[in-house]
C-alpha cells in the first residue's frame, strides 16, 4: 500500500499485511471509523452516529449492566474500545465486558487494550442494523477454506452476541474452549 491518498473499501474484507492495515487506521485517526484485521485481512467500517444507533447501544449497555448488578455480578462493561494482539488481530466490537473477578483487570487510564499483556473480554456484543450479515458470519466465523475458527474465539472471548436491532432478537454463542483440543 502507498503513502498516497487511496480510497479504501468499506464494509467489506480486503486482504492486507499488519503494516499496510497499521497505515490504513493512522490515517483514520481523525475520522469515526471501526477497525478489524484477522488473518491477513483487514475491515474498515464507517458506523452509523445516528440517534438510533446510539438509542440501541445504550440501551443494550443498561441491560446488560442492570442485569449484572441484579445478579451480584461483578461487571466492566466497554463502549467501542480496540482489542489488539499486534501484528495478528484487531478489533472494535460496539459492546465488550469484562466480569466477576476479571472485572478489574484493565488498569484505569488505559488506551487500546493489548491482548498480549490483558485477557480478552469475557463478553463481546455487535449491534448490527446494517451489519448483520458480516456480524453473524465474517466476524463470528471466518468460513471459508482458509479460515476454521473465529475472529473472537482466536482472541479468547468466552461469549460473542449479535444484537439484530431490525428484528429485536439477541443472537447468542457461547465460544467453546479451544485449549483442551488436540
Amino acid at each position: 500500500m502507498s503513502e498516497t491518498q487511496t480510497q479504501l473499501p468499506t464494509d467489506t474484507w480486503i486482504c492486507a499485511s499488519w503494516r499496510e492495515y497499521e497505515q490504513a487506521i493512522a490515517n483514520l485517526l481523525n475520522e469515526k471509523a471501526k477497525s478489524y484485521y484477522y488473518k491477513g485481512h483487514m475491515r474498515l467500517e464507517m458506523p452509523p452516529v445516528s440517534f438510533a444507533h446510539g438509542k440501541d447501544h445504550v440501551i443494550i449497555i443498561f441491560a446488560v449492566t442492570l442485569f449484572a448488578t441484579i445478579k451480584g455480578i461483578l461487571a466492566t462493561g466497554l463502549d467501542t474500545t480496540t482489542f489488539r494482539k499486534t501484528g495478528v488481530q484487531d478489533c472494535q466490537p460496539d459492546v465488550a465486558y469484562y466480569l466477576r473477578e476479571r472485572a478489574q483487570t484493565i488498569p484505569a487510564g488505559t488506551g487500546i487494550v493489548n491482548l498480549d499483556r490483558y485477557p480478552a473480554p469475557d463478553l463481546v456484543i455487535e449491534i448490527a442494523k446494517t451489519s448483520l450479515l458480516d456480524d453473524l458470519g465474517t466476524k463470528r466465523c471466518l468460513a471459508t477454506s482458509r479460515f476454521a475458527s473465529t475472529l473472537y474465539e482466536e482472541l479468547g472471548v468466552a461469549e460473542y452476541w449479535v444484537v439484530d436491532v431490525e428484528n429485536a432478537q439477541i443472537i447468542a454463542y457461547a465460544i467453546a474452549d479451544r485449549e483442551k483440543e488436540g
